[in-house]
């Protein structure tokens, strides 16, 4: 019997069709340390050398059974290409941004690497490697595994080449001074987007926890983010996929109106339900939202049972981990995802 097309069944989520079985998968960093040990693929080599990144990103299928490679494993790789100083981290701790490039300027300077022609971004830091990784997955997963590639967002993006603190100070200050940096991070993010689909992604995964209510008020998200973010489906020419961290539920529908294929929502969000019901009006699926850091990591395979039964009774179209995984996660935590699903849908 032929294995199931789960590259044909994401896409299709992606377009608003209705699977008969909701698909299984991470659409966030997936940077578990039995799948290390198992692939022979560590961190922080797997980070930078396209072969080990393609050996980590596939034993999310071939080990934990997960219907998706999800790619590169941390969230500054654009941040570095811009030039930022970066931590390359260890094998259970992921690369950081150690300094900006911005201080406290009057207003935001040219930046070189974003500047005529966008192109040459995609020459800079660790963006060859991921493009290359994406090329020796596509051919490893043939047609039937989806290529999922993850990446900062635009807010995100203009807080590392500034810093939190500048970053938050001008929200409220200097607005203009973050819709000017926004806008040319969008840009950023559009260039080394529509790359890794031209190399064979199926989908491009924008994660911004600094748009979290958390972090600035939602006003502050629909004034200097949002129009961004927006801009960033249309202009990448494939599927795309928006995670915000938090609880999301004061800009769902904000969210939802950018455009995105889909929603990565975390388990802090208050009423997943409504959440479902806000993004399929807009067309959007709902991919989530198992507990990462309660249930995924610190809890055991039959209560990651219990809320993925949970998540998946509320309606949500991808049964997934609602944000990164820590790298202490336990495997079998994994694979208790894809038993629920098989389970849930044996008892319907």
């Amino acid at each position: 019997m032929d294995k199931p097309n789960f590259r044909k069944e994401i896409l299709n989520v992606l377009s608003g069709k209705t699977p008969a079985t909701p698909p299984v998968g991470s659409f966030t960093t997936t940077p578990v340390l039995e799948l290390m040990d198992l692939s022979g693929a560590a961190r922080p080599e797997a980070d930078s050398n396209p072969e080990k990144m393609a050996m980590l990103a596939f034993s999310q299928y071939a080990n934990a059974s997960f219907e998706t490679l999800r790619y590169p494993f941390d969230v500054v790789v654009l941040a570095e290409a811009l030039g930022c100083s970066i931590d390359p981290g260890t094998k259970a701790r992921p690369p950081a941004v150690t300094k900006g490039i911005i201080g406290r300027p009057p207003v935001i300077p040219k930046i070189p690497e974003l500047s005529e022609p966008p192109e040459a971004l995609l020459e800079k830091g660790r963006i060859p490697a991921v493009l290359e990784a994406t090329e020796i997955l596509r051919e490893k997963a043939g047609p039937k595994l989806p290529l999922i590639v993850g990446m900062e967002g635009p807010g995100d993006l203009a807080t590392s080449l500034c810093g939190i603190s500048n970053f938050l100070k001008w929200t409220i200050k200097s607005p203009h001074l973050v819709t000017r940096l926004v806008d040319l991070c969008t840009d950023a993010c559009i260039v080394y987007g529509r790359e890794c689909l031209k190399r064979g992604a199926d989908v491009v995964v924008i994660a911004d926890a600094v748009s979290s209510p958390v972090m600035i008020s939602p006003d502050a998200f629909r004034s200097l983010i949002k129009p961004g973010m927006a801009r960033i489906p249309k202009a990448l020419g494939g599927k795309s996929v928006l995670h915000i961290c938090g609880a999301t539920d004061p800009i769902i529908a904000d969210m939802a109106e950018c455009g995105y294929d889909g929603l990565s929502l975390e388990e802090s969000i208050k009423d997943l339900k409504s959440a479902v019901h806000t993004a399929h009006e807009c067309g959007a699926a709902v991919i989530g939202n198992v507990s990462t850091s309660r249930t995924l990591f610190a809890g055991k395979p039959e209560a990651v049972k219990r809320e993925a039964f949970e998540v998946l009774q509320a309606g949500v179209d991808v049964l997934a981990p609602g944000c990164g995984l820590a790298p202490e996660t336990p495997l079998k935590n994994l694979k208790a995802l894809v038993e629920a699903r098989n389970e849930f849908c044996g008892r319907k």
